[in-house]
This record gives C-alpha cells, sequence and structure tokens, in this order.
C-alpha cells in the first residue's frame, strides 16, 4: 500500500521543455491521470502560440484548414487544469547538479523531474546559393517546419507561380500537394532512387509518382539538387543530372534531425537522439526523460531508432505519465504507424518492412497498377510485422487491428487481407454494404482509437477532446464523422 505524503511535504516539480505535439500528450495523459494535483508541471514553449498540430501544417498551406484550428490546447485549458504553461520561453542551458534550467532572459526554472520534448530541427541541404553572404536564407527559399513558416510561405503564394520542394518524404510529398492544390506549378526532387524510399518498395513508389504526375505534381527522383542561381530569367536550382528548374520558391523538406543540444550541453549521452531505457529516462540521469521525436530507445541487439511519427511519439507519452505517476509500464518501441496527410494520395506504413524482412520475414503482396494501388504485408510467425499500402486502403483498419494484436493468422488470411472491398467504399468506411464497422476495429491510428469509442461520443468535439482522434494526422476526420452521423437518435423519456 502507498503511503500518504504528508501534508508538509514539498510538491514534486516536473518541468517539460518542448510544446509540441509529444508535449502536449503527455500533459493529457498527466491531467487524466490527477497529476497535476499531486505535483506541480510546468511546460516551456520557445514559440509564442499555443500547442499546435504540426502534421496539419500542409492542410494550412493548401487552404483547407484555417490556423487557428490547428491548437491543441489553448492556454486556458491548461490554466484550468493547474499547469504552467509559458510560451515565448526559450531555454538557454540545463544544470543538472543544480536541478535547474535557464532561460534566454536569465530566469532559472527549477525541477525535480525533467523531461525534454524538444523535438527535431531541419536539415540545410548543401546546396550553393541557399544561403546569402550575410547569413540569411535566399528570399526563395523557405523552410516548413513550423506555424511561422508556412505563414510565411503562404505569404508568398500571390507571388509565385512556381515550386520546387526538396524532398520526397512524407513532409516533402505533403507540401507539394497543397502547393499544387494551389495552383503552383510543383515539382519535386528527391536524391534516392524513389519516393518515400525509406517506406516504400520501388513498384509502390512508382505508383505514387504516378498518381501525383496526374494531380500535376513533376517528380524528379535520383537526383539532388546542387545550386540556387538567380538569372535574368529568375531563380532556377540547378541539379546534378544537367536539369536547370526554373522556380519562384524552393521549400526545404528533405530531412530534419533530432534537436539534441540541450541534452549534449547538459552531459546526457547522445547519439542519434537522447538515449533512453525501456522507462523513458536518460541512461546518464534518471532525473531527466526524453519522448518524441527527440528520443533515441535502444533495441535488444543494441540498434538505436528514433521516431518523427505522431503514433509512437503518442504512445510513449501514455507511458511516461505512467512511469510519472509511479505506474508499472515500460515502452518496447512497438508502434510504428504512418499516413501520408494529402488530398488524393492515400499512403499507409505499418511498422519497418526492410527490417523485418532482413529478419527472415515473409512478403505477401498485390499489386494493381492500372487502378494504381499497391499493397505489401511482411509475416513472420503467423503475425503481421510490418505494412505498406499505396492506392487503396480500405482494409488499412482491420490490418492495423491485427498489427497491433499481433494476431495469429492461417496461412489464407494475409492474401485475403489483401484483396479489396467489393463494395469499393470510402476508407475505412463507417457504414457500408458489408455493415457498419465493428466497434472494435481501430479508425484512429495516431491515437488508437476504435469505432466503438467514437460512437460513445455525441459530438466532433467530444471525440476530439476525449480521444484525440482527429488531432494527429488527420487521416481518420472522413471515417469519424460518419460514425458520429450513423449514431442512433437517443430514445426520448417516456418513448
Amino acid at each position: 500500500m502507498t503511503s500518504r505524503p504528508h501534508a508538509d511535504e514539498p510538491r514534486r516539480r516536473l518541468v517539460v521543455v518542448g510544446s509540441g505535439m509529444a508535449a502536449t500528450r503527455l500533459v493529457e495523459e498527466l491531467v487524466a491521470r490527477r497529476a497535476p494535483a499531486r505535483m506541480d508541471v510546468t511546460v516551456l514553449g520557445d514559440e509564442e502560440v499555443a500547442p499546435y498540430n504540426r502534421i496539419l501544417l500542409s492542410a494550412v498551406l493548401e487552404g483547407s484548414h484555417r490556423t487557428e484550428a490547428l491548437t491543441l490546447r489553448s492556454p486556458e485549458w491548461y490554466a484550468a487544469h493547474g499547469v504552467d504553461l509559458r510560451l515565448g520561453a526559450r531555454v538557454l542551458g540545463i544544470d543538472r547538479q543544480r536541478k535547474d534550467v535557464m532561460l534566454v532572459d536569465g530566469t532559472l526554472v527549477e525541477y525535480d523531474v525533467l523531461v525534454l520534448a524538444t523535438g527535431s530541427i531541419p536539415s540545410l541541404p548543401p546546396i550553393r546559393g541557399l544561403v546569402r553572404m550575410n547569413g540569411s536564407l535566399h528570399e526563395a527559399v523557405h523552410a516548413f517546419r513550423s506555424l511561422a513558416d508556412c505563414e510565411r510561405l503562404v505569404s508568398a503564394l500571390p507571388y509565385s507561380r512556381r515550386a520546387v520542394v526538396v524532398g520526397g518524404g512524407l513532409l516533402g510529398l505533403q507540401v507539394a500537394r497543397a502547393l499544387g492544390a494551389r495552383g503552383i506549378a510543383t515539382e519535386v526532387v528527391e536524391g534516392a532512387d524513389h519516393l518515400l524510399h525509406q517506406q516504400l518498395s520501388a513498384p509502390a513508389a512508382r505508383i505514387l509518382a504516378r498518381d501525383l504526375k496526374r494531380l500535376g505534381v513533376a517528380v524528379y527522383t535520383g537526383a539532388r539538387a546542387v545550386r540556387l542561381v538567380d538569372g535574368p530569367n529568375g531563380t532556377a536550382l540547378r541539379l546534378d543530372n544537367g536539369y536547370a528548374l526554373d522556380t519562384d520558391l524552393v521549400v526545404l523538406t528533405a530531412g530534419g534531425r533530432p534537436s539534441t543540444a540541450l541534452a549534449r550541453g547538459a552531459g546526457l549521452e547522445v547519439r542519434r537522439g537522447i538515449v533512453v531505457d525501456d522507462r523513458l529516462a536518460s541512461v546518464t540521469d534518471p532525473s531527466v526523460h526524453a519522448l518524441g521525436d527527440c528520443a533515441e530507445t535502444v533495441a535488444a541487439d543494441g540498434r538505436g531508432r528514433t521516431t518523427g511519427f505522431v503514433p509512437p511519439a503518442w504512445e510513449q507519452a501514455g507511458i511516461l505519465a505512467g512511469v510519472l505517476c509511479d505506474e508499472d509500464v515500460t515502452y518496447d518501441g512497438s508502434r510504428i504507424v504512418a499516413r501520408l496527410r494529402a488530398t488524393d494520395l492515400d499512403v499507409a506504413v505499418l511498422g519497418d518492412a526492410a527490417a523485418e524482412v532482413a529478419a527472415g520475414g515473409e512478403v505477401v503482396e498485390v499489386a494493381n497498377p492500372v487502378s494504381g494501388s499497391h499493397r505489401r504485408l511482411v509475416v513472420r510467425d503467423g503475425r503481421i510485422v510490418a505494412a505498406t499500402l499505396v492506392g487503396d486502403l480500405s482494409r488499412v483498419g482491420l490490418i492495423t487491428q491485427h498489427f497491433d494484436r499481433r494476431t495469429v493468422l492461417g496461412s489464407h488470411e494475409p492474401g485475403r487481407l489483401l484483396m479489396p472491398e467489393r463494395t469499393g467504399g470510402d476508407t475505412d468506411r463507417a457504414v457500408g454494404a458489408a455493415g457498419p464497422l465493428p466497434d472494435d476495429t481501430e479508425v484512429c491510428a495516431c491515437a488508437g482509437v476504435t469505432a466503438g469509442r467514437i460512437r460513445a461520443c455525441s459530438s466532433l468535439e467530444q471525440v476530439r477532446d476525449t480521444t484525440r482522434a482527429t488531432t494527429g494526422c488527420g487521416g481518420c476526420a472522413s471515417t469519424v464523422r460518419q460514425l458520429l452521423s450513423s449514431r442512433p437518435a437517443l430514445a426520448t423519456k417516456g418513448s
């Protein structure tokens, strides 16, 4: 039995550095456990705006979402739940001996437990001409990491006709599709031999490239941008294959790396990210934790793993909240789920397909280039350990469910899972000729929310507030609305 703290016993001071999606989820999990009633929670965010959904920045760029719709939690919400949110509070350094952090304005914030949720920072590719002699970026060049970046790019659109996106990863494709939807002639440059090379096989990537071309976005793979030049006809981006792409905008989405400068300065062990154990505590100092993009977990074989996706970051947040509230929980780094959030482009990735194939996994694959679909499972010991789906996501909910639950499948089941729905319904449809989605079917991969939990809510606002569905990649929004609209009307009294 846990003893109650004495009334005069000092409250633990928890300081969270960062106010992004992982940090916000951590605070939500702590609030759900009523932790602010037992400890002082302070969140230090270096941006001046309330925490927001970075995944949906491309939707703001596209024009389908307003900026205010991205807010995850308002400052009033933090105050109402006893959490001290400080915006515009950039941390200069950490003193682990004194157990405090110093802000750039000289303010010291003391802690008993420190959580680093510092995210990632963009990498500047080695392209000559990106940076002016005075150290500033060329006026045509835009990063795309923050709300300020997005707003700057949106403000440049009325004066632009052409854009080049450097980087063919998930973020790059989202940005390219958003610019194309705005009527900007857009080209994507990717140094690898195909798009999403870390997630997709070459045949699946070819289908994706064809879909982009159909939507008006040109793709150059196996080519690297080497120089940005100004000429009499405007700005051009030169590639190493001899091509020169005339452009008004250059958007950099080619890679990012964990933000670890604070951790390095504090003497914590850092490889690619901040090295943490299965309780997400630094292997150097157990009073310091890390989660999200900046954290690096280490597998049993010694390989480190960092993640840039929402679902694993949110899973980490739930585990870490349990750790901070003295629950007996550990993190095994199992949930890797990613969705491409872009209009008319459908891609879902579960697990690490390349690693699982190398470990002996068997590939089950169904492709139809004519219809633009490619579906691939990696199965080991009868369980789905990885999957990539392009163009047809009608079975993604069921496949994700089997992936998460490690269901042992029969020999014919993987093949049947890859066959398209006969009704040709909408992705993860709520109701169709085959009937409604079962309550235990996962609808929101980011937050792990089932159809039954959605049906238990009375409004979209309640869904967002109590389950956080639709607040990650946004890919489940249409299904959530269908589930809510199909809820049976409540019987009136006396009927």
